[in-house]
């Protein structure tokens, strides 16, 4: 058995990893009362989940791959995440570490993470995140209902002739419209104040 600072290189499970990294994240935004974290949060139109969403000012993604995962889908993830989020942290178990830091782009963070002896997890910062350099705003856009996306044109003065239109044709027009800024701030309000029960089936 490999042992890594003091720590056994056992397997790690999506779960474990999941479970702490949530608790981490709890604590770290304890006393941010506007922060909202979301689980398996859709991207991409639904073809795509990222594991976790801290949604502050700016929306920072975790992408969970533990050793007993695969990285057969981090290609596709790493260009639908790329059009949306702010920031992306890949948490990665040791297996697929070299692999990982060598196919995700230079933006991304990436935290380690061990098992110990006693079957905590330990994580090691091997990168900080770094701001998304090429978000898209069509993209971002689409992250917001037909209601809120209306609401939006309205605040930009850019609703007339769009108020019967269905939600693509008004988040196309946004990203027209709508400065960045602007665009960011709106879908983080939303995000935030969405309730959590209906946020699993409307936001596909």
């Amino acid at each position: 058995m490999d042992i890594k600072n003091g720590y056994h290189l056992l397997s790690t499970s999506d779960h474990q990893i999941r479970s702490a990294l949530r608790q981490r994240l709890n604590k770290r935004y304890a006393n941010a009362p506007h922060a909202v974290i979301l689980e398996e949060f859709t991207l991409g139109r639904g073809s795509s989940r990222v594991d976790i969403v801290v949604v502050t000012n700016r929306l920072h993604g975790f992408e969970l791959k533990s050793d007993r995962d695969t990285l057969r889908r981090l290609p596709d993830q790493i260009s639908i995440y790329g059009s949306v989020l702010d920031r992306v942290t890949l948490v990665v178990g040791y297996q697929h570490a070299f692999e990982a830091l060598n196919m995700v782009p230079e933006w991304w963070g990436v935290n380690l993470v061990a098992v110990g002896p006693r079957g905590g997890l330990r994580f090691s910062n091997a990168r900080d995140p770094k701001d998304n350099p090429s978000p898209e705003k069509a993209a971002l856009a689409g992250l917001l209902w037909r209601d809120e996306a209306l609401r939006v044109l309205e605040w930009v003065d850019g609703a007339a002739g769009f108020r019967s239109k269905p939600r693509a044709a008004i988040c196309a027009r946004i990203a027209e419209v709508a400065s960045a800024d602007v665009l960011r701030s709106a879908v983080c309000h939303y995000l935030k104040h969405r309730k959590p029960w209906l946020s699993a089936g409307r936001q596909t």
